[in-house]
């Protein structure tokens, strides 16, 4: 048995936390984690809601990790959003708010109005039987996504029932969740490009000052990479400033699929963009440039062709400072311009 104590302990933790943490996920992970170790879940999905879809924000499971390891169980569990459209107890706590407790997922059919989605059990060879499932409601009663535990475990290693008890610390769990994604979107709107949803230059320049103060101060490589697409202000001239935007848009799509989960993108202005790559020598940027040159190239956009150009820096290689390091990037993307575009410069 947990002690109750401790556990009230990571509560308050996780309150203080909510009023300092800027790393939305880290915190996220760590409330699912509190959830999964009081109710002795062998695992757990933090859901976040987007539009009418839930999107896996937080998967975690020991089973699949044990067989898959961490990287590939994110993977498959992460890739796509689930609609609400289809049924499933995550959607249905989503769309009505209910809080859902079943002991066994697979026997729910002609008990409830609502359907188990096995899809994910097949593709992973995962069965699911109990399955406790509350709401995150923010303070306006919205609800912005679903904490969903699955598989408690008992002393003996089999799966048993949620325990009702349960339900007072779940949900209250599940409220701190709840308040650090409002907070994080309230953040969103005074860092984040309203049309591409990327980081906004204010942001960039913060982060990029940041960063290269922590690799003067432990040694570690920084680099910087501006993109800029290729003549775009005739695309925008000759379709019109929809379709520019739309493309805008798609690109930043690209930057973020294709680029880690720490790289920080942003939209400067117009159509430039820039990567930070954090403890990335200058030999990683070139390939990181090269790859997202490649891969805008090569993108079928409905708007017709679009290419980019690409300037990296580095940090110490190039410059001494954040400011020294912007000026060095720029520079790298001029002289790459002007060598024909759709190319990587370097200094």
């Amino acid at each position: 048995m947990l002690d109750r104590t401790r556990l009230l302990e990571e509560l308050l933790e996780i309150g203080i936390a909510l009023t300092s943490e800027r790393d939305l996920g880290a915190l996220l992970e760590r409330i699912l984690e509190q959830a999964r170790r009081f109710t002795r879940a062998e695992a757990g999905t933090l859901f976040l809601r987007d539009g009418d879809h839930l999107r896996f924000a937080v998967v975690q499971n020991d089973f699949l990790e044990a067989r898959l390891g961490k990287r590939e169980m994110q993977r498959r569990l992460q890739a796509e959003p689930m609609p609400l459209s289809e049924p499933s107890l995550a959607g249905h706590v989503a769309q009505t708010g209910e809080i859902i407790n079943v002991r066994d997922a697979y026997a729910i059919g002609g008990q409830r109005r609502v359907t188990f989605n096995k899809t994910v059990e097949e593709v992973n060879d995962y069965a699911t039987r109990s399955v406790f499932a509350v709401p995150l409601q923010d303070r306006n009663g919205s609800i912005v996504g679903v904490l969903e535990l699955l598989n408690a475990l008992g002393e003996d290693g089999a799966t048993v029932p949620f325990d009702p008890e349960h339900e007072k610390l779940i949900r209250a769990l599940a409220s701190q969740a709840a308040i650090a994604i409002r907070n994080a979107r309230l953040e969103d709107l005074s860092v984040k490009d309203a049309l591409t949803d990327l980081f906004n230059r204010r942001y960039f320049a913060l982060r990029l000052d940041e960063e290269a103060k922590r690799g003067a101060r432990f040694g570690h490589p920084l680099s910087l990479v501006y993109i800029d697409l290729d003549d775009f202000q005739k695309l925008n001239e000759g379709k019109g400033r929809p379709a520019g935007d739309e493309v805008l848009k798609e690109v930043a799509r690209l930057l973020v699929k294709h680029s880690r989960s720490f790289t920080i993108v942003a939209r400067r202005q117009d159509d430039d963009f820039a990567a930070i790559l954090a403890n990335t020598p200058k030999a990683g940027a070139m390939s990181y440039a090269e790859r997202i040159r490649g891969v805008i190239e090569q993108h079928p956009f409905p708007q017709g062709p679009v290419t980019a150009t690409l300037g990296v820096a580095a940090f110490p290689a190039d410059a001494a400072t954040a400011e020294d390091l912007m000026a060095k990037a720029e520079h790298a993307l001029n002289e790459a311009k002007a060598r024909g575009r759709n190319r990587v410069g370097q200094l």
